[in-house]
């Protein structure tokens, strides 16, 4: 679990320093796609509802994307935990498929 933790630390971090410093200079139809996002989407998507890794990650991820925008710090990160909660509570309550 630590490493997977370390693992995600490094690959927000690589999202976000790409979201904030890249991807701003190469809009798709005037919006810059929020990577952070869709790496928090994808990470719980494909974990299984009982594992805390997303959660961790969203945390990660949210406190990331609070250190490269310029409001407060918590915003994103309550932001991204909601998001994983929820797909947690859906994915544990109503989704009955088989993760191996």
């Amino acid at each position: 679990m630590f490493r997977k933790i370390i693992l995600l630390t490094i690959i927000f971090y690589l999202l976000a320093l790409w979201q904030a410093s890249f991807f701003v200079h190469f809009p798709i139809f005037g919006v810059t796609p929020n990577l952070i996002l869709i790496a928090v989407i994808l990470l719980n998507l494909f974990e299984k509802p009982e594992d805390y890794g997303g959660l961790w990650g969203s945390f990660i991820a949210g406190f990331f994307l609070d250190v490269f925008s310029g409001s407060f710090i918590g915003f994103y990160a309550s932001i991204c935990l909601a998001i994983s909660l929820f797909m947690k509570l859906v994915f544990k309550r109503y989704v009955w498929a088989s993760f191996g």
